[in-house]
């Protein structure tokens, strides 16, 4: 196992997989940089927000069950460079 470089740091993106373009990040920010979490369970407390919103959508009546219950998301480990570069 290498050693991490030094300014590099480790972290956690959220992905999903898509037919035309492979695994992809699910979520940037305003200026489209890769959203990164420090730790997995923080990336994971992520997806669990966006799916008890999706639920909220549901019995609001603004979204099918189906689509409101499932996600496609995925969380990896990747490597921050320190220009923010994933």
């Amino acid at each position: 196992m290498q050693a991490t470089p030094p300014n590099i740091r480790s972290a956690f993106a959220i992905f999903e997989s898509t037919f035309f373009s492979g695994v992809i990040p699910t979520w940037r920010d305003e200026n489209g940089c890769i959203i990164t979490y420090a730790t997995e369970c923080e990336a994971r407390i992520e997806i669990a927000e966006m799916l008890m919103e999706q639920l909220r959508q549901f019995l609001a009546g603004h979204r099918d069950f189906d689509d409101a219950r499932t996600t496609g998301d995925f969380i990896l480990s990747v490597k921050v460079w320190p220009d923010g570069t994933v």
